[in-house]
C-alpha cells in the first residue's frame, strides 16, 4: 500500500488541488480572483521550462544514435508495428468521440477563441514548420519550428564526428538540467491546477464536471475495449488461438504492475518475463520492449487524441474538420512516439497542439487535467501493448517463435 500511495502520489495531489480549488470556486467565489494568478504563474513556468526542453531532448537524442548502426528486417519491423498500432489506437478513438459527442461548454465556446489572420494554407505551412528569426524558435507558438530544427542540430552534432564531440555532451547535459526543471516546476501543479479550476468552477459553474465527465468515461469506456479487443486482435494475427491464450494468461502480472506503480518502465521486467513465457525470441524481446516502453504508446495515442476533442469542445471549434483531423494525428504520433521519451511528454503535446491550431492559452489546464485523470488505464495500454507489439513484430520480420520459458514461481 505504501508503494501505491508513493506511485501516485503525484496524482493524489493534483486531484487535492483541483478538489479544494473547486470547493473554494463553489463556496468562496470571490476568492478566486486572487487565486487565479497563481494559475497564471504556474502555466508561465510550464511554457518557459517546456520549450528548451524539447530542444534538448530531441537534439541530444538524435546526436546520440549510434553512427553506422545496423537497424535490419526487426528495428524496420518494430517502427511500422508501432506506427501502425498508434494510429490504429488513434483512428479508433476519433470513432469513438464522433459517435458519441459531448457538449461544449456554453459559456465558454465564443470567449476563447483566438482570431487568427486569414492566412492562406500554403503562409500557415510555411509558419507551421519554419521561423523567420532564430530568437522566435524559442516561442511556444513555433513548436513545430523548434523540433525541426532541433532534429537537424541533433543531426549536424552527430555528423560532424570528434569535433562535434563538446556539443554532444552540452545537449545531453542540457537535457538533463531542463528534465530536473521541469519536474521542480509540475511540483507546483497541484496549486496552479487547484487554483484555476476555482477560478473555472465559479465562472462557469457545476457543468463544468459534467463536461469532464464525459470525455472521461468515453476514454476509459474505449480505453478498456481496446485493451481486450485490439490486442487479443494482434495477438491472435501474430500466433493465432495459442498466442491469444498464451498473450491472456501471461498478460495478468504486467498489467497489475502497470495499474500498481503507474510506470511504463517499472513494467519493463514482468513484459520482459511475459514475452519468454509466450516464446517471443530473445533478439526481439530485448529490442522491442525496451524501446517500446518510451517509444510506443497506445493509452497515449488515445489520451492525446480525447485531450484535442476537449480543447476544441472548449473554444467551439469543429474538431472533425478534415484538416483538424489530420494535424491531430500527427500530433498523436509525435507524443506516442517523440515525447514517450521525455518526463512529462504529454504536456509537450498539449503545447505543439496549442501551437499547432493557434488554440488559446486556457485549454492548456483543461487538458492537462484530462491527462492526469487517464493515466492509470493510459499506462496499462502503453505497458503491456508493447508485448503484443513483440508477438507482432515476430510474425512481421519473418523469425520464428521459440519454445515458451518457464520461470520458478
Amino acid at each position: 500500500m505504501k508503494d501505491i500511495l508513493k506511485n501516485y502520489s503525484g496524482i493524489i495531489l493534483l486531484l487535492g488541488g483541483i478538489l479544494a480549488g473547486s470547493l473554494i470556486g463553489i463556496f468562496f467565489p470571490n476568492v478566486v480572483t486572487y487565486l487565479k494568478p497563481l494559475g497564471d504563474i504556474f502555466l508561465n513556468l510550464l511554457f518557459v521550462s517546456v520549450v528548451p526542453l524539447v530542444y534538448f531532448a530531441v537534439a541530444n537524442s538524435i546526436a546520440s544514435v549510434e553512427q553506422g548502426g545496423k537497424f535490419g528486417k526487426i528495428i524496420i519491423s518494430m517502427i511500422f508495428t508501432f506506427l501502425l498500432f498508434i494510429i490504429i489506437a488513434a483512428l479508433f478513438t476519433i470513432a469513438v468521440v464522433y459517435l458519441f459527442p459531448t457538449e461544449a461548454l456554453p459559456s465558454t465556446s465564443h470567449q476563447l477563441i483566438e482570431n487568427s489572420a486569414n492566412d492562406t494554407w500554403g503562409d500557415r505551412i510555411v509558419s507551421f514548420f519554419t521561423v523567420g528569426e532564430f530568437a522566435e524558435l524559442f516561442s511556444r507558438k513555433n513548436m513545430l519550428a523548434l523540433l525541426i530544427f532541433a532534429f537537424l542540430t541533433g543531426t549536424a552534432a552527430r555528423k560532424a564526428g570528434q569535433a562535434g564531440a563538446v556539443f554532444r555532451t552540452f545537449l545531453a547535459s542540457g537535457y538533463e538540467v531542463m528534465k530536473e526543471l521541469l519536474l521542480l516546476v509540475m511540483k507546483a501543479a497541484p496549486v496552479g491546477l487547484g487554483a484555476y479550476f476555482a477560478f473555472q468552477v465559479a465562472t462557469i459553474g457545476p457543468q463544468l464536471f459534467g463536461f469532464y465527465a464525459k470525455p472521461l468515461g468515453l476514454y476509459y469506456t474505449s480505453g478498456i475495449v481496446y485493451f481486450f479487443v485490439f490486442f487479443t486482435i494482434y495477438a491472435f494475427v501474430a500466433k493465432g488461438k495459442i498466442g491469444v491464450r498464451q498473450f491472456w494468461t501471461n498478460n495478468i502480472y504486467p498489467s497489475l504492475t502497470a495499474i500498481s506503480t503507474c510506470s511504463s518502465f517499472a513494467t519493463m521486467p514482468a513484459n520482459l518475463q511475459a514475452a519468454a513465457r509466450i516464446g517471443i525470441p530473445d533478439a526481439i524481446a530485448n529490442i522491442v520492449i525496451p524501446i517500446g516502453s518510451t517509444l510506443h504508446k497506445n493509452g497515449s495515442s488515445m489520451s492525446s487524441i480525447i485531450k484535442i476533442y476537449v480543447a476544441f469542445l472548449i473554444i467551439g471549434k469543429d474538431f472533425f474538420d478534415p484538416m483538424n483531423l489530420l494535424l491531430a494525428l500527427g500530433i498523436t504520433i509525435f507524443v506516442s512516439i517523440v515525447a514517450g521519451g521525455i518526463p512529462n511528454g504529454g504536456y509537450i503535446g498539449e503545447m505543439l497542439m496549442i501551437s499547432v491550431y493557434q488554440l488559446p492559452v486556457e485549454a492548456i489546464p483543461a487538458v492537462m487535467i484530462i491527462g492526469t485523470l487517464v493515466d492509470p488505464l493510459a499506462t496499462v495500454l502503453n505497458s503491456t501493448g508493447d508485448t503484443v507489439a513483440a508477438m507482432f513484430v515476430t510474425k512481421i520480420s519473418g523469425e520464428k517463435f521459440e519454445e515458451p520459458k518457464k520461470f520458478a514461481p
